[in-house]
């Protein structure tokens, strides 16, 4: 019997969960765990399965806090063995994309549905790692020629 393939659904919280929430339809198909930021909001969440910690670009911790979610991703990714990785993004998700290619898992990337005419800085950076990077505007495509454009995933 073939093996299922094993997917990480990873955002950080607010509005990139709730993108992240609407594949939940893979979860018929394959086998899907989800990460996320531990927030008051989503800690009693059933259907998290990893908490990363909240982080701030601007916050004075913000390096020791990647470190953090960085040792947290290698934990994940050696303890579930994702053979995908789909991401909306931000901050916190950035060292388990990145290790995850690193292990060579695909990535996939879903740049923001609120990103209508400008790219986001997680997205350019991921641009680079994603095996697929797809946008939910056309506009976009000036800033990542090589997406997929989709429409909204709403």
């Amino acid at each position: 019997m073939k093996k299922q393939k094993k997917i990480c659904l990873i955002s950080s919280s607010g509005g990139h969960f709730e993108q992240l929430k609407m594949l939940k339809e893979l979860s018929r198909k394959y086998e899907v765990f989800i990460v996320t930021e531990k927030t008051k909001y989503n800690k009693d969440d059933k259907n998290i399965n990893s908490f990363l910690i909240q982080v701030n670009r601007k916050e004075v911790l913000f390096l020791v806090k990647m470190i953090i979610n960085a040792i947290k991703s290698l934990k994940i990714i050696i303890r579930e063995k994702p053979d995908v990785i789909i991401s909306t993004g931000v901050l916190a998700t950035i060292p388990m994309c990145i290790l995850g290619k690193k292990f060579h898992k695909k990535l996939i990337y879903i740049e923001s549905f609120a990103k209508i005419t400008s790219p986001t800085k997680t997205g350019k950076l991921l641009y680079k790692y994603a095996d697929r990077f797809y946008v939910q505007w056309e506009e976009m495509l000036k800033y990542y020629p090589n997406a997929i454009c989709k429409g909204g995933i709403y």
